[in-house]
């Protein structure tokens, strides 16, 4: 969708996406195809983290779906919106040079997603 401004609420099992004009939105959800569940660590030395890694499949689609767009407004709860932004740097530098902010924002309604967008897009003199 092309609209000017947007909003990607992302964690590791699920995106949320409004694409906002300064009387509505519209919005989507991603889902990973494989929901990250916490990995059982095993005794002894090892690298892991104790997480599955990263879909880059997910945070590809949730890019496509932000095409067009021309402020990007990232949100979400612990790593995984920064996981999204490096994904950005890495395989969609368009998309990420749109990122406007990064903030955490842990489970709010999508209703409360929206009206935190327009209220930041707002305050900088954008929407």
């Amino acid at each position: 969708m092309n609209t000017r401004h947007a909003v990607v609420w992302v964690d590791h099992n699920e995106a949320h996406i409004f694409h906002l004009t300064p009387d509505s939105y519209a919005g989507e959800v991603i889902r990973s195809p494989h929901a990250h569940t916490k990995l059982h660590r095993k005794a002894g030395p090892t690298a892991s983290s104790g997480h599955a890694s990263e879909d880059p499949h997910y945070y590809h689609d949730v890019a496509m779906h932000l095409a067009g767009t021309e402020e990007i407004l990232v949100v979400g709860p612990a790593n995984a919106k920064l996981e999204f932004v490096r994904h950005l740097e890495l395989h969609h530098h368009d998309l990420r040079a749109k990122v406007v902010a990064v903030e955490t924002m842990d489970h709010p309604t999508d209703k409360e997603i929206a009206a935190h967008a327009r209220a930041y897009f707002k305050r900088e003199g954008t929407l």
